[in-house]
């Protein structure tokens, strides 16, 4: 293959992925960042790392997505590292980090836990901010655990403990000042699965392949006995979900029922207030 200069492999990318994708690849490759592209433009890149980029050039004007293949994507100032075995942390659920850290004094300790971390983007991202705090992210996934577990030692989180299981189950008896959760909500039938980038992410994580509601209903139903009294629990859901969800939790017991938007104004999480003993009802 003949030898390129970095402004010619970039010039060559845009016209098959674009500009940004072309840069963020070659960046990937080098291991280097944007300055350093515009510094040294005039760069040769040996012929292995001109295959390489070839490659996943291939791999983006397939679809595939970026942050797949640069392993990495930021998330509420972090570098997480991602593979297709977790969702690809997204903007608008950094709402859901920051609706945690209200609810989290800085001065004491408080027990938190994550369901469905997946990367662990989201208890990572607490951990770092309230170092006094005690997570627990949990998974179903074993690969998934392993990505976040990877995550917390690269990031120097040690205020943290990731564990497989499915929702609550293994927590018996447990209680904590606040539930976080990103779980799946997107309904089986939905034509975006086929779409962008959720075809290459992991679909248990996306769906249960039935109602949009289910995982929502099931942490909302269970949430009640693994909460404090005054402990919250804060959910993410899809654009049009706030309702339901508002609905579901008062349905529950819980008080102080509320939906938050997203940066974009979509109603994007919703929560409430557990004021045990009250009785739950049934959902």
């Amino acid at each position: 293959m003949q030898q390129i200069t970095i402004l010619q492999a970039l010039s060559q990318a845009r016209g098959d992925i674009g500009d940004t994708d072309a840069r963020l690849l070659l960046q990937t490759v080098l291991n280097v960042n944007h300055a350093h592209l515009i510094a040294h433009s005039d760069q040769e890149l040996v012929p292995a790392e001109a295959q390489y980029l070839h490659q996943l050039i291939a791999r983006r004007a397939q679809g595939e997505p970026v942050a797949y293949l640069m392993g990495k994507r930021e998330f509420y100032g972090l570098s997480f590292k991602v593979t297709p075995a977790v969702l690809i942390p997204r903007p608008e659920t950094e709402l859901l980090v920051d609706l945690a850290l209200e609810r989290m004094p800085l001065d004491h300790s408080s027990k938190i836990l994550d369901l469905g971390t997946g990367s662990g983007a989201i208890a990572i991202s607490i951990a770092n901010h309230r170092p006094l705090a005690n997570i627990t992210a949990v998974d179903a996934s074993a690969d998934a655990v392993a990505v976040a577990k990877i995550n917390a030692r690269q990031l120097n989180v040690n205020n943290i403990r990731i564990i497989e299981g499915d929702w609550f189950g293994g927590l018996a008896g447990k209680r904590f000042d606040l539930i976080v959760s990103n779980p799946p909500y997107i309904a089986g039938s939905d034509p975006h699965l086929a779409q962008g980038d959720l075809r290459f992410e992991p679909q248990t994580a996306l769906t249960t392949g039935g109602d949009s509601l289910d995982c929502i209903r099931c942490i909302i139903a269970s949430a009640a006995a693994h909460l404090v009294a005054g402990g919250t629990l804060l959910l993410e859901h899809g654009y049009d979900q706030a309702e339901a969800c508002r609905q579901l939790l008062d349905k529950a017991g819980f008080c102080e029922v509320f939906s938050r938007p997203d940066l974009a104004g979509i109603m994007r999480a919703s929560g409430g207030v557990w004021e045990f003993p009250r009785e739950t009802a049934r959902i």
